[in-house]
């Protein structure tokens, strides 16, 4: 077999491997999976503090929720964090709630970072925030939920955002009217 035969031989292998691993690239990739639509999801339910005294999260319900899972080591988490806290500030008046849920296993960790880095919203962290983010499909962080007034997920986004960026405010504006 000459070289030439060789090398058309392995070439169409090579293109369908190749074509293989961009689809599968273009799966996995977060930009991908933006807004990934949760057609009647109901949100879990799950044990918190908000406040110092023990809440659920259904107890936020007639609130449109940020659910918005970090870590104090996830660099992106942190940086995407005075982000939420303007976006707080913004949907506030209009019953917009941003909930922070640290899947930090050091609670000394998250109780450091927000010592050094206090925020306007509500934030929680305990023993079982890690399974929480599991049971809500949670793959890596930051990952967020947008849940409405009834308590339904109407939208997923994954990875870090500028929350406060015209495309945001405008999507939560359009969201608060809604609900």
């Amino acid at each position: 077999m000459s070289r030439m035969q060789k090398v058309v031989r392995v070439t169409p292998n090579l293109i369908v491997m190749a074509f293989v691993c961009v689809i599968l690239a273009l799966f996995i990739m977060p930009s991908y999976r933006q807004g990934e639509p949760f057609v009647s999801t109901k949100a879990e339910d799950f044990a918190l503090m908000l406040n110092g005294k023990s809440a659920h999260l259904s107890d936020l319900r007639g609130n449109v929720v940020v659910l918005n899972f970090w870590a104090s080591y996830c660099g992106s988490c942190v940086e995407e964090i005075p982000s939420l806290d303007r976006l707080q500030h913004r949907i506030a008046q209009r019953n917009g709630v941003v909930l922070a849920v640290s899947i930090d296993e050091n609670p000394g960790a998250y109780k450091t970072f927000l010592a050094n880095y206090p925020v306007g919203f509500p934030t929680y962290c305990s023993e079982g925030t890690k399974i929480v983010a599991l049971h809500y499909g949670t793959s890596m962080i930051p990952e967020t939920y947008v849940i409405d007034r009834k308590g339904y997920i109407i939208r997923k986004i994954i990875g870090p955002q500028q929350w406060d960026s015209g495309g945001m405010l405008e999507y939560f504006d359009a969201v608060l009217r809604e609900n």
